[in-house]
C-alpha cells in the first residue's frame, strides 16, 4: 500500500481478534523500527518493553482502566523512558559514536562538552519531560510501520503509569512507563473498523507560505 493508503486503513483499534498473533518477524521488525526513530541529539533516552502473555496482561488489564484492547491484543508495547540520562549515559552515547565512526575526538569533544553542560543544568523533571518527548517520536514512527505492514494498533495514554511500574519492575531497570501500544489484528465485530475518519479540511490544518 502506499503510505496515504496505509494511514487511511489505520485506526485506533478497539478490540483484536485475540486468535491471531502477530508473527515474530514483525515484532523483530517493529523492534529494529523502534532502534532506528530519530532522538533529540540521538540520545535515545527510550526503551520498549513488550508483553505477549496472557496473565502479565490481566494485570496491565486492571490498571488500564479496563480497556478490552489490554486483553485481546497480540502484543502490547510499552514506550518508556530512561530515569538516568547522566554524565555516564551522554558519555556511552559518543563511545558508541566512536566506535561506529571512528569520529576523531577533536571533532566529538565540542558536541560532547556542550551536551554534557546543557544537561547538567537541567532538572530531573526537566530531563524526564525531554525524553517524553521522544517517545512521542518513537510511537508515530511505530504507528507508521505498523500501517504499512498491516498491523493493527491503539496508542494509550489511559493508563496508571505507576501501578504498570511496578507491576513490570520497571524501576529497577531505570525506566518509566510513558506510553502503550497494543497491537494485533482487528477483530471483525469492531464497529470502529468501519468509522469514517474525521479530520479537520486539509486547508484548515496547513499553512503554505509564498
Amino acid at each position: 500500500m502506499s503510505n496515504i493508503k496505509s494511514l487511511q486503513w489505520r485506526y485506533a483499534t478497539k478490540k483484536f481478534d485475540e486468535t491471531k498473533k502477530v508473527p515474530e518477524e514483525k515484532i523483530s521488525m517493529l523492534k529494529t523500527s523502534f532502534n532506528l526513530t530519530p532522538t533529540s541529539y540521538g540520545l535515545q533516552p527510550l526503551k520498549l518493553v513488550i508483553v505477549k502473555d496472557d496473565a502479565t496482561k490481566k494485570k496491565l488489564y486492571e490498571h488500564s482502566a479496563k480497556q478490552q484492547q489490554i486483553l485481546t491484543a497480540s502484543h502490547i508495547l510499552i514506550f518508556c523512558i530512561e530515569t538516568n540520562i547522566d554524565d555516564n549515559f551522554i558519555e556511552e552515547n559518543f563511545k558508541r559514536i566512536k566506535e561506529i565512526r571512528e569520529t576523531p575526538d577533536e571533532i566529538l569533544n565540542p558536541f560532547r562538552e556542550f551536551l554534557l553542560g546543557d544537561f547538567r543544568k537541567r532538572s530531573q523533571e526537566e530531563i524526564e519531560n525531554w525524553a517524553v518527548n521522544q517517545v512521542y517520536l518513537a510511537i508515530g514512527n511505530i504507528l507508521n510501520v505498523c500501517a504499512a505492514e498491516k498491523i493493527d494498533a491503539c496508542p494509550m495514554e489511559g493508563f496508571d503509569a505507576k501501578k504498570y511500574d511496578e507491576t513490570l519492575n520497571l524501576t529497577e531497570k531505570g525506566i518509566k512507563s510513558t506510553l502503550v501500544l497494543p497491537i494485533g489484528y482487528r477483530a471483525e465485530d469492531d464497529i470502529f473498523a468501519d468509522f469514517e475518519k474525521v479530520r479537520r479540511p486539509l486547508d484548515d490544518v496547513i499553512i503554505d507560505l509564498d
